[in-house]
């Protein structure tokens, strides 16, 4: 099963226009976002995340003290830094019997969190049931002025869960792919927080503790190249390993991103429309996107019995990422 949690305030397309100085009409047909959630006083990564994990459970029928790995793969943005949200949500949602930890790959972390899964089940007999868990409020790090950053306008909060369960007869977990490019390493960061810029040195500067691009110039051109082929390879590389054809893929659940990009990808692998959903009501909530974009396809009716489900991701670094489930 799988779990979703969307904060109640919402920030529509006009109130960003009106923060960033660009039109409305380019926030929703180019960046493609309506709205999007915004999290609150209590919208914590570790309690976003432990409330979508709460409601995966519910639906599997699962009791948390049947739980034997948790893994939190959501921002490393989150309610305290050198800390670990994977225990806490274990606490949350009374999952006593479960070991816990994180792993972090940003927007390409659902992938990467179920080729991980997947391998220590396979290694491990004694694990039966394992939580995936994800938050992201990194729409905090967004400054609207900063024109750098404008790719990132589409920032959201929201958290997400996925059940797996061990011999579970439908919705098979198949293989997954992971790809990066080193080049781009050092181009999306926070400045301030970490061991270059401690606070406790007086880096006070507030513009300092939220996202910036450093070169923007080598992002642009560096990811025009290779993000639409390491998308495809990464798709085309799961479908192969998991022994199947880009045909046997049914739904597609991406990453938010500008409409015609997304598009465009879809045509590169003879998709449909409806064979996707597009998160322009959601925005970009990190890796709780491929948990929106299951939830949203099942509900619309387009995850299809016996096609291949396949989730893909690509964040800052660079990494990109797909995994292949076997719907039905």
């Amino acid at each position: 099963s799988w779990g979703i949690y969307l904060p109640e305030k919402i920030e529509t397309a006009a109130e960003i226009a009106a923060a960033s100085g660009i039109p409305e009409d380019v926030i929703i047909k180019k960046m493609g976002v309506k709205q999007k959630h915004i999290a609150g006083d209590d919208d914590h990564c570790s309690q976003m995340a432990a409330r979508a994990g709460q409601q995966a459970l519910e639906r599997g029928g699962i009791s948390p003290r049947d739980i034997d790995l948790i893994i939190y793969h959501g921002s490393e943005y989150k309610d305290h830094f050198v800390w670990s949200a994977a225990t806490h949500v274990q606490q949350l949602i009374g999952a006593e019997n479960a070991a816990a930890f994180e792993i972090y790959a940003l927007c390409a972390g659902a992938p990467v969190a179920i080729k991980t899964a997947r391998a220590i089940m396979l290694d491990d007999d004694s694990i039966k049931n394992v939580l995936l868990v994800t938050a992201s409020r990194e729409n905090d790090l967004v400054n609207y002025k900063n024109p750098r950053v404008r790719y990132m306008y589409n920032f959201g909060a929201g958290g997400g869960a996925m059940l797996l369960q061990r011999g579970y007869e439908r919705n098979r977990v198949l293989s997954s792919a992971v790809i990066s490019d080193s080049s781009v390493s050092a181009a999306v960061y926070m400045p301030g927080g970490g061991s270059r810029c401690p606070v406790i040195t007086g880096c006070v500067n507030p513009e300092l503790y939220q996202f910036d691009v450093i070169d923007l110039k080598l992002l642009e051109q560096r990811l025009g190249l290779v993000s639409m082929p390491n998308f495809k390879s990464v798709i085309l590389e799961s479908v192969k390993n998991s022994g199947y054809i880009p045909d046997d893929i049914g739904f597609l659940g991406m990453v938010h991103m500008k409409r015609s990009f997304h598009d465009a990808l879809l045509a590169e692998l003879n998709l449909s429309s409806n064979q996707s959903v597009y998160l322009d009501l959601y925005g970009h909530m990190q890796s709780v996107d491929q948990i929106m974009a299951i939830e949203l396809g099942h509900n619309a009716g387009l995850l299809i019995e016996g096609r291949l489900a396949v989730l893909a991701g690509a964040g800052a670094g660079y990494t990109w990422s797909a995994s292949s489930v076997l719907w039905g």
